[in-house]
């Protein structure tokens, strides 16, 4: 009894593993930071997938411009830092403008905020050969140092996998949901449990899987042609109980677009949120 006074606890029928009040039965520990004080954000969410090169960005990107069009305020946080892609997209440059009290984000011609690694180097061509730590804070100082302003939703878009970027952002950022990307050449129920187990984890919801490259429309016939194999990404949704949120065939324009620095001029039908 005496020792259980010396721990603070009045609770005479007191075990460690049951008693609420007891200071043994620690909180789990809270790695949220705090956004920007000119940052109000409502909706974050991050779009995520098992292997690279399946159109990641491609997708953040076409979430973006729709969510624009329909007249929400959007931004998209480029967490892929070794492998930046959206300001390229956008055709937008650096460097971004910053002072002692934040960064400014770069804006697309359509009005979405970009922030981006790509606008802080001194050369957007030099390669970033960074250890996961320091990538990671980069990412952090990304929510908390940009001044985003006002925006409904901030789109993050994630390396591949479940390394250390997912994990700071999914650890450090009030993330709503996260949207996971597959193609049908992926082996589509493992890479979905990878990332679906991830997000289990962490507690954060997962809003549904868009497959790209899902299908070539013929030119002549408007045949669809499986030309990466059968797509096997509703049995896979059905079998995990997520919503397939669209299906991207093999548009060669939206890559065009993409290369010349013209996406905000894209309007990507095959995606919904």
């Amino acid at each position: 009894m005496a020792e259980k006074e010396e721990r603070g606890c009045s609770n005479s029928s007191c075990e460690k593993s049951s008693c609420e009040g007891c200071p043994s039965k620690k909180k789990p520990a809270d790695f949220r930071v705090d956004a920007n004080k000119d940052s109000k954000i409502g909706k974050v969410i991050g779009v995520v997938s098992g292997k690279g090169g399946v159109g990641k960005s491609l997708v953040t990107a076409s979430m973006a411009n729709q969510l624009a069009k329909q007249g929400f305020q959007v931004g998209i946080l480029d967490a892929d830092i070794t492998g930046p892609s959206i300001p390229k997209m956008y055709g937008v440059h650096g460097p971004a403008q910053a002072d002692e009290e934040g960064i400014d984000p770069s804006y697309t011609q359509n009005g979405i905020a970009l922030m981006s690694v790509n606008l802080l180097l001194p050369d957007e061509s030099s390669p970033v050969i960074w250890r996961g730590p320091v990538i990671a804070n980069m990412v952090k100082q990304f929510w908390s140092d940009v001044r985003w302003g006002e925006l409904d939703y901030l789109l993050v878009d994630m390396p591949p996998g479940t390394g250390d970027v997912p994990l700071t952002v999914f650890q450090s950022l009030p993330v709503d949901g996260i949207v996971v990307v597959t193609s049908p050449q992926d082996l589509v129920q493992l890479i979905v449990r990878k990332a679906l187990g991830m997000a289990e984890m962490m507690k954060i919801p997962v809003m549904g899987i868009i497959e790209n490259y899902s299908y070539l429309v013929c030119p002549d016939c408007g045949k669809h042609i499986s030309v990466f194999g059968e797509s096997h990404v509703d049995e896979a949704a059905k079998e995990l109980g997520l919503k397939v949120l669209g299906k991207i065939p093999v548009e060669p324009g939206f890559a065009q677009a993409a290369d010349q620095g013209r996406f905000h001029e894209v309007q990507n039908p095959y995606v919904t949120l």
